[in-house]
């Protein structure tokens, strides 16, 4: 008789590495126990995986061979990982102690952490920070598991009624899918929107600090996984944040579960067209700052990262300015680079045209000089094709005309030279905030700007979404270096969030991010974007006004050929 082709299952799994090294562990083991070996020799943290081209935590069983990637404190979804983890620690901890407390997460913050509040509680104390970092740190020493459960949305819904957190319940009401997934921490119970770490003991760095009203909690950066960076302060970013929480107030909006009710309610477009005078209001009132300051703020400077909406917001703001007698020109920075075989380049050999040093600092500051002053001026134009300059237009400001000068660049010190700075006015302008899904799950602002960047590059650019996926980390490291470090050089900051605007992005970029091709690192981050969109309902974006910053991605802006002209 032939020998049977079939036969039992070896007891171990084999999983090959991106190195071409393989280990060996029992089948069913978690990730965790089968990378052990591995986890000693990395640089940083181990504190997820990707198994076949999928994200996965380290309590995932591993039951059949794989190809295992490894991810670390140091990789984009590893610190989001250990920094939702960290949040439900927090919640933990506070709970324990302070039962009747409500916590919100509000914003992050640059210098690395979360704005927090307690509601429903005295006015926090430094003796009570002290004891809510102890509870976190008896948690991290006990070491104690995140229990993983899938439970009914109408049990998660009953769970969260009797705990008297309707954020959650009108949010969970709007979910299409049958179960949710709980985790639970010595009894605590929420539903974190993404992975967690395997257990407490994982959470080692972090700190706890007061900050208006609240306090902070700091984690480490991505690039320096296992070293607190030092506290800063950021009041201009806070008074944002404040002005943001005063607009959630009017529209009585404060979570994404009221914004889908106000939407099934036929409520969206009043949603819309009061969330876009919002941002008008705060446009006309910069400009009426401008003009209160001509004679000595002839300059102004506009900065913000990638995707921020500075192009529509530089021209509605010449637009007030226009309303209020001051004639702006705009000055485009990008005329001023030096020429191509002079361009420094960054460490991957490439040319850096986003360091300051690819810039004529020189030339810049004698055209501005010049043109403040009166004088005719020959305005440069870069060739791009070419690589070098050519000549631009001749322009002489008319008298008390203004300058506005739009870049990448605009509050760092080093642009202009002292004398002209004192001349300027300067307006940071970016997506400072995000409507959050309830009071602990945060929607970061860097997800809002990818998703926004993901539709205009479609639209105009002819980019698929993996395309601009695969780009975003190194846009990414550019902002830090050169934008995030001076936003508070800023007089002014202008937030471009609207709180409608991933409903009218959620139809665009949904059939885009499908697209990604699987088993690519760009599919695991285009998986985690449909994640997050499917808890905003969609509203139609033909609902956008034509001069609204969103415009500026979808398409359609009125101020898209608008033109400000010198002399």
């Amino acid at each position: 008789m032939p020998e049977s082709p079939f036969v039992s299952p070896s007891e171990l799994i084999e999983i090959h590495l991106p190195d071409g090294r393989t280990l060996r562990g029992p089948r069913g083991a978690s990730l965790e126990s089968v990378l052990a070996p591995l986890a000693a020799t990395l640089s940083a943290p181990l504190v997820a995986a990707v198994v076949n081209g999928e994200l996965q935590e380290l309590t995932q069983p591993v039951r059949l061979e794989s190809v295992v990637r490894p991810v670390t404190m140091a990789e984009a979804d590893g610190a989001r990982i250990y920094r939702r983890s960290l949040i439900l620690l927090l919640q933990a901890a506070v709970a324990r102690l302070f039962p009747s407390a409500a916590l919100f997460v509000d914003h992050a913050l640059t210098s690395g952490g979360y704005l927090c509040h307690l509601r429903e509680h005295r006015l926090l104390e430094a003796a009570d920070l002290q004891a809510i970092g102890a509870e976190m740190r008896r948690l991290v020493s006990l070491n104690l598991p995140f229990v993983r459960r899938d439970v009914p949305v109408a049990e998660a819904l009953a769970y969260f009624e009797q705990r008297g957190l309707q954020d959650k319940v009108r949010l969970l009401r709007h979910r299409l899918r049958p179960v949710i997934t709980l985790y639970d921490l010595e009894g605590y119970r929420d539903f974190p929107h993404g992975y967690l770490v395997p257990a407490t003991g994982y959470l080692r760095w972090f700190e706890l600090s007061p900050m208006n009203h609240g306090f902070v909690l700091r984690y480490p950066r991505q690039h320096t996984p296992s070293h607190m960076p030092p506290p800063t302060e950021s009041p201009k970013l806070l008074a944002a944040f404040r002005r943001y929480g005063d607009w959630l107030d009017r529209l009585s909006i404060g979570a994404a579960g009221a914004l889908a009710d106000a939407i099934v309610a036929k409520r969206g477009r009043e949603i819309v067209l009061v969330s876009e005078a919002l941002h008008e209001h705060h446009v006309a009132a910069i400009a009426r700052q401008i003009a209160d300051r001509r004679d000595g703020a002839r300059l102004v400077l506009i900065s913000g990262p990638s995707s921020s909406g500075k192009t529509t917001f530089s021209r509605r703001l010449a637009v007030q300015l226009l309303a209020l007698g001051l004639a702006p020109f705009a000055l485009e920075l990008d005329h001023y680079f030096v020429e191509r075989e002079l361009t420094p380049r960054g460490p991957d050999g490439k040319h850096d045209f986003e360091t300051l040093a690819a810039l004529r600092l020189d030339q810049l500051a004698g055209h501005l000089r010049g043109l403040l002053a009166g004088e005719e001026v020959q305005l440069p134009r870069f060739n791009f094709q070419l690589g070098r300059q050519e000549p631009g237009a001749v322009v002489r400001l008319r008298p008390g005309q203004i300058i506005l000068l739009e870049g990448i660049h605009g509050l760092n010190p080093r642009l202009i030279p002292a004398e002209l700075a004192a001349q300027s006015f300067k307006v940071y302008a970016s997506a400072l905030t995000q409507l959050n899904l309830d009071r602990h799950n945060r929607v970061s602002t860097t997800d809002t700007r990818l998703i926004r960047r993901i539709v205009r590059d479609a639209r105009d650019r002819g980019y698929n979404a993996a395309d601009t996926i695969g780009r975003w980390e190194s846009v990414r490291r550019g902002e830090k270096l050169h934008i995030f470090p001076h936003q508070e050089n800023a007089d002014v900051m202008f937030n471009s969030a609207l709180v409608y605007e991933l409903s009218a992005l959620r139809p665009l970029v949904e059939p885009l991010l499908r697209q990604v091709p699987h088993g690519t690192a760009e599919h695991v981050e285009a998986l985690r974007l449909l994640s997050l969109l499917q808890w905003f309902a969609p509203i139609d974006h033909d609902w956008v006004p034509e001069n609204s910053i969103l415009r500026e991605f979808v398409g359609g802006s009125s101020l898209r050929d608008f033109k400000l002209w010198g002399g």
